[in-house]
């Protein structure tokens, strides 16, 4: 059987290959499907299906993965199979790119005040494809000698907790399960495990979740120990959610995470695709 990866970036969010270099690179790792999931954007949908195109052996799902906020909580929700030519997703998915371009603008503004010159409309002419992410400011910081290291720029700037940081703008993930909705698409609950939540309050989270729709829970993930697994695969069969899993595969800028293998044991099999596919 061979495997599946529902859960990558490109250029479009904070990954390193453009659409086409990673749907290329899914082909030469003899991948069954591949699901572009980047950060609350569609944009590179368009290209990593036309490159798809010349491979009859290799799926391109298209999807989103989008930032929402729980309880205090980053958690993520990937969306498979979405409609990205739906004007009202594209309308609201403009919204959210308007609010960090305005949020950026601040921490650009910030940084400058702590010694840093950072120029947003600078920054975003050398990622003209992207989201700018706080990875590209560590990359273009590191690359105008502004900063030493990557660590850096996190440690000393723009950490969650530090001066220059600015929150984002972030939806509820019931409204993310909507927006998947309205789209045509099937709701995941993305890494679960990163969230360091207790069993009750992921439980509870999971049970909202699927009332409002959920469809998944990503069980099989890189930094997955075999025991967040088979807790995960737990949750999935108390809730009677189905598998996903995927490499969250992001390039360079996460270098010890590859396409498909994760650190080197990932393995998300082509069954997983055909149980979520029936949930379609």
């Amino acid at each position: 059987m061979r495997a599946v990866d529902l859960h990558t970036h490109s250029t479009a969010s904070d990954g390193t290959y453009s659409p086409t270099e990673l749907i290329d690179y899914a082909h030469e790792k003899n991948l069954a499907a591949i699901a572009l999931t980047d950060h609350d954007t569609t944009k590179g949908l368009e290209e990593a299906i036309k490159a798809g195109e010349k491979y009859d052996d290799l799926e391109v799902i298209p999807g989103i993965e989008f930032s929402t906020e729980y309880q205090g909580k980053d958690v993520h929700i990937v969306g498979l199979y979405m409609n990205y030519t739906n004007p009202v997703i594209k309308k609201k998915l403009q919204e959210f790119v308007d609010s960090r371009v305005a949020r950026n603008r601040k921490m650009c503004a910030l940084l400058t005040e702590h010694g840093i010159p950072m120029d947003f409309d600078a920054l975003q002419a050398c990622y003209p494809d992207s989201v700018i992410t706080r990875a590209h400011y560590a990359a273009y910081m590191l690359e105008h000698g502004l900063v030493s290291s990557r660590q850096e720029v996190f440690d000393r700037y723009i950490g969650d907790d530090c001066p220059c940081f600015v929150a984002r703008e972030k939806i509820t993930p019931v409204k993310a399960l909507e927006m998947i909705k309205e789209a045509g698409g099937l709701s995941i609950l993305a890494h679960p495990i990163l969230y360091g939540m207790s069993d009750e309050r992921l439980r509870t989270l999971v049970k909202e979740l699927k009332d409002n729709g959920l469809v998944g829970i990503e069980a099989i993930y890189s930094m997955y120990t075999a025991s967040d697994e088979r807790y995960i695969r737990e949750i999935a069969e108390d809730f009677d959610l189905c598998i996903s899993g995927g490499s969250d595969f992001h390039g360079d800028n996460k270098d010890e995470i590859d396409l498909s293998v994760g650190r080197g044991n990932l393995f998300v099999p082509e069954e997983v695709l055909n149980n979520l596919k029936k949930k379609r």
